[in-house]
This record gives structure tokens, C-alpha cells and sequence, in this order.
């Protein structure tokens, strides 16, 4: 097997050119783990680690955040938390603090696993993946069009990814999973809502509840639609927003639940997040 360790960022770029199929490493949480249990045997790696400006992280001038794909959880979660809310609770649910120090968002993208847990506070703040190759250069790619099947992304074959951009939370977000135990735990299924009050608008991810990663469109429209933004919340509406994430979702029954418990849970979690970002919506209006 080879071992690539560029230096620089173009010369990681020449080197996934030359031979498309190595595979890249940061962290390793997943890829380390398939060779070890021979699930997957690449014919390299190339190792990012030396490349320093992936550990980066930067407000652009239009006020969007540009974390790069090699910035470790616990930096997010440190660093990032008061700014990116939903993807700091998310990070906070990943493994142990061993796996959170060195596993990234930008290794859960490329690793594009329906159950992973950045997926879906992704979607819901409305993140785009930013990816480059040493031909084409760098492309923009909508986190709503970046999961294309089951462990795959739309990556290009010498394409790789080098950072996510979104912007900072405009409002209330929050991230729910349920495993099988409390920590240390693949997802059953997962949620995520970000609320855009000034623009009545709100975003949804779900997480382990399809072939990939997605957003349940209805239910953000009609919430959006139905939510009083400056009063109290709805039960009804909070309801049926529940049963519309519920029926987005196209799950199937495995080791670790059922198809119809994942759509109760999902359900379950939306209602319960939409009333924990209303209940800080409430708060901030009081004290405006």
C-alpha cells in the first residue's frame, strides 16, 4: 500500500490526480476502522495531515463562516459553538473525546454514511461544500446536492473536499439523535432544525432515516407558514410538523431499529427541538 503525505495543499491535489483511487486521511475515525475490520482495503492513502490550512477556520467578508475539512470536532464545539449551534450539539454526540479530537466534519462528508452526525444540522443551517481538484479548481456544492447514495458523494473522482461554508445561526438550532445506548453510538436516526426568524424561513436534516441525508421540505414550508413568530407556539402545528418530518423519511428495519420506530422517533424529535428553539426565540424577544 502506498503513503502520500504531501506537504501542500496543490501537492495533495497533484498527488489525488495522479491516482484517483487513494484514499484521504485526516482523522481516520472511519477509514482506519474499515481496513482494520477488511471492509475496505485502498490501494493508498493520502495523508492531510501536514497541510495546516485545513485546521483553519475563517469569517468571510460577507459574514459566512469557512471551516476547514480537517478542523477536529472539539475545536467546533470550542471554538465554533456560539456561532454554529446545531453543528456544535452535533459534534458533542460523536464518539468519545479521543474520536472527537481527531475526526472531522470534512471525513464525516467524504464518508457521506446516511447515519452520520454532521449531515443533518448541515442541511438544516443550509451548508454548501466547498471541493476542488487540480484541473477544474475549486466548486461549490449545495450539502442538499452533495449526497447522491449510500456512503457516496458528489465528488468527483480527483476532486477533494477543503472546507464547508455556512453562515452563523440566524436563530435557534438544535440537534437530537437517538442511539442504542447514550454515548459512543452509531444513530438510529437524528434531527436537526434551524430557525430563520427574521426571514420566517426554517431548515430541517434528517440523519439515518434514508439512502442519504435529506430535508423534509414539507414540513419546513408549512411551519413556516403556520408559526405566530412573535407568539406562542401551536401544539396543533407542532404536531403536524412532527408527522410531515415523519413522512420524509424512508428508513429500513436493521440491527438497530425498526423502519416504524425511526419514523415515530423522528416525530418525536422534531416536535421536541421546535420547542426547544421556540422556547430561546421566547427568551430573546423578552429580552429585546
Amino acid at each position: 500500500m502506498d503513503f502520500l503525505r504531501p506537504q501542500t495543499w496543490s501537492d495533495a491535489l497533484a498527488a489525488k490526480a495522479d491516482d484517483v483511487d487513494v484514499v484521504p486521511i485526516q482523522g481516520g475515525t472511519d477509514v482506519m476502522v474499515e481496513m482494520n475490520f477488511d471492509l475496505h482495503r485502498p490501494g493508498g492513502l493520502l495523508d492531510l495531515n501536514p497541510i495546516t490550512e485545513l485546521t483553519e477556520w475563517k469569517e468571510l467578508p460577507d459574514g459566512t463562516l469557512r471551516v476547514g475539512a480537517g478542523v477536529p470536532y472539539v475545536r467546533i464545539i470550542a471554538e465554533l459553538g456560539g456561532k454554529l449551534p446545531g453543528i456544535a450539539q452535533a459534534s458533542r454526540t460523536v464518539g468519545s473525546p479521543q474520536i472527537r479530537n481527531r475526526g472531522t466534519v470534512g471525513g464525516n462528508l467524504g464518508g457521506a454514511s446516511p447515519a452520520g452526525d454532521l449531515h443533518a444540522p448541515l442541511l438544516a443551517a443550509g451548508a454548501t461544500v466547498e471541493v476542488e481538484s487540480a484541473e477544474r479548481g475549486v466548486r461549490m456544492i449545495p450539502a442538499t446536492e452533495f449526497y447522491l447514495g449510500v456512503k457516496r458523494n458528489s465528488c468527483k473522482p480527483d476532486e477533494l473536499i477543503r472546507a464547508f461554508h455556512v453562515a452563523p445561526a440566524a436563530g435557534p438550532q438544535y440537534f437530537s439523535k437517538i442511539g442504542t445506548r447514550n454515548a459512543m453510538v452509531i444513530a438510529v436516526c437524528s434531527f436537526s432544525i434551524a430557525l430563520f426568524p427574521q426571514d420566517g424561513r426554517v431548515g430541517t436534516g434528517l440523519g439515518s432515516a434514508a439512502p442519504t441525508p435529506r430535508r423534509a421540505y414539507d414540513a419546513e414550508n408549512y411551519l413556516a407558514a403556520e408559526l405566530d413568530w412573535d407568539g406562542a407556539l401551536d401544539p396543533r402545528v407542532s404536531e403536524e410538523f412532527g408527522r410531515l418530518v415523519s413522512a420524509a423519511a424512508s428508513p429500513i428495519d436493521d440491527v438497530r431499529g425498526t423502519a416504524d420506530y425511526r419514523k415515530h422517533a423522528l416525530s418525536v424529535m422534531a416536535r421536541r427541538t421546535l420547542g426547544w428553539a421556540w422556547r430561546d426565540l421566547t427568551a430573546a424577544r423578552k429580552v429585546a
